[in-house]
């Protein structure tokens, strides 16, 4: 027995999907407190240097861009899934925006750490 829900029912769970992803970017936003973080670089360095600049660079691909892309590849996979077309290549871009997010925390840690972190 196949299961093969009809459009309202394809509907409601990609909504219901959706909904999960959005709750979940607001659960996990990052809180800066009360203070802005305007003008602000990486922790000891100024934006106008080198390594301020690259480690900026590095922490907004790492930490916002290929997440978020991440989250846009899963969300095009359920809607796939539920109209019933292939959602292999959305979880493979799912997968592989994460494994470049990682890649580039490690950068981030070996420019923090400096020659520390690469022996």
């Amino acid at each position: 027995m196949k299961f093969r829900p009809d459009m309202q029912q394809r509907k409601f769970w990609a909504w219901i999907a959706l909904a999960f992803l959005v709750v979940a970017q607001f659960t996990f936003a990052q809180n800066l407190g009360s203070a802005p973080a305007s003008n602000v670089a990486v922790q000891g360095q100024t934006g106008a240097q080198p390594e301020g600049a690259f480690l900026n660079f590095i922490n907004w691909i790492g930490n916002v861009i290929a997440p978020v892309g991440a989250g846009g590849a899963v969300l095009g996979a359920v809607v796939c899934w539920l109209t019933g077309r292939g959602f292999g290549r959305w979880l493979f871009a799912a997968a592989a925006l994460l494994a470049i997010s990682g890649v580039t925390r490690l950068i981030e840690f070996w420019i923090t750490n400096g020659t520390g972190g690469v022996t």
